[in-house]
């Protein structure tokens, strides 16, 4: 087992204890897992798809083993948990009233069950998402009307979101081609799982997608953080990078499968573990007003070295240690020793346009198939959005509504040219 290897391992039996079981292998604790909450369950997955068959039979016989009883099975959600699915996975809990859900599925599936767990604990005070999104407002009905969110146990099939580890939901608004947020602690899944070697059924753009969806979470914590987090989410950043670039570079050229699958797993759950000590900023924000033209993933894959080069005056200590890791992968030639503030940023964003480079990301907004100048305009408008302000607060150089055309709009700007000379550092 490698350095980075057995940090990471050291993390997150730190961060999540008996509660989360992780590795190669372990799909067959799942049972016990599950058995502490209740004896009654629903299972949520994707029953639709054919890959999903050997994995959804394992796990009802598990489940089935343990001495629980499955009520129901319910397909799970779309990409980007579209409101639509949350309602229906609701329905199906308020029809078998489990005592637990058990969601096997990746990031969007989870979230679309945590949300979905939460309308059926609240949904006779509030029986629409709207009242749930943004910050704390589960917490708050949990405390007024003495009640817990209906338990969700996750099981992730791909590493990406670690929505199976955090206080965050991402639903959309197919209609409008926005997503939101529910972010509160809790719509934690009290009981999760991760067994590695089921990344195996996954296509590999989902596998690039969700590498640089766990890296874009650990920079932007690590960039935001303050004084009292910054040394923990060094350490989260920094251990993620190096399990993520070489993993995220393994699984594009197919080569060891075994030992990619493993460091992904494990940097994206550090991923996971980050958005539970901060928040992230930008280019998650923006990725979530491009939905309807490029996956999250890519989003902030592309949103993250403008972002980064805008940042880079306020973090130049912080982009000295990220721009250790990605020289040291092969990433960066430049001697960052000679280097500060926003030349800093540049050779560090250029290490992260590399990463992408190599794995087939697009580097500039212009090239999408089918965006048009008015996703910057919703990007704009998002940025705007009360129930997405934690967004802007979590940067490093923070934003408010009435500066977010100046500054974000050169940054996306930049991102439509490719052209980091338009970004404008605010003074």
């Amino acid at each position: 087992m490698d350095q980075a290897e057995q940090k990471a391992r050291e993390l997150l039996a730190g961060f999540k204890g008996n509660d989360y079981i992780f590795g190669s292998g372990v799909l067959d604790q799942l049972g016990g897992q599950v058995a502490a909450l209740g004896k009654k369950v629903l299972l949520v997955g994707r029953f639709k798809s054919s890959w999903f068959a050997p994995i959804g039979d394992r796990v009802e016989e598990i489940l089935e083993k343990a001495g629980l009883e499955i009520v129901g099975r319910c397909q799970g959600a779309a990409p980007n948990a579209p409101f639509e699915d949350v309602y229906r996975i609701h329905s199906h809990i308020m029809h078998g009233r489990p005592d637990a859900v058990v969601v096997v599925d990746a990031g969007s599936g989870i979230d679309a069950v945590k949300a979905a767990a939460t309308l059926s604990t609240f949904g006779d005070l509030a029986p629409e998402i709207g009242p749930y999104l943004g910050v704390g407002k589960v917490s708050e009905l949990c405390t007024a009307h003495p009640r817990t969110v209906l338990p969700v146990v996750a099981v992730m099939l791909a590493a990406s979101s670690a929505a199976h580890l955090t206080k965050y939901a991402n639903v959309t608004d197919i209609q409008a081609g926005q997503k939101s947020l529910i972010i509160d602690p809790a719509i934690v899944p009290p009981k999760a799982l991760f067994d590695y070697d089921l990344t195996s059924t996954q296509p590999l753009s989902l596998t690039q997608d969700g590498a640089f969806d766990g890296i874009a979470h650990a920079l932007e914590v690590y960039f935001g953080a303050g004084p009292e987090t910054e040394e923990l989410t060094g350490d989260i950043c920094e251990t993620a990078l190096d399990l993520i670039i070489p993993g995220v570079q393994a699984a594009s050229e197919n080569r060891d499968p075994d030992t990619a699958r493993t460091q992904l797993g494990l940097g994206t759950d550090l991923g996971g573990y980050a958005i539970m000590v901060g928040g992230t900023s930008g280019p998650h924000l923006n990725s979530f007003s491009l939905v309807d033209v490029l996956s999250h993933g890519r989003a902030c894959a592309l949103m993250e070295p403008y972002y980064t080069v805008f940042f880079a005056p306020a973090i130049e200590s912080k982009l000295r240690r990220v721009g250790a890791v990605y020289k040291r992968h092969g990433l960066i030639n430049a001697d960052l020793d000679a280097l500060s503030g926003r030349e800093l940023g540049i050779a560090v964003a250029s290490g992260m346009m590399e990463l992408s480079r190599r794995t087939g990301f697009p580097a500039t907004l212009k090239e999408l198939p089918g965006i048009t100048r008015a996703h910057v305009t919703r990007c704009l408008n998002a940025a705007k959005n009360p129930a997405l302000a934690s967004k802007l607060e979590n940067m490093p150089v923070p934003l408010r509504p009435d500066n977010v055309e100046l500054y974000m709009g050169s940054v996306l700007d930049a991102a439509w040219e490719g052209d980091f000379p338009l970004i404008k550092n605010m003074e």
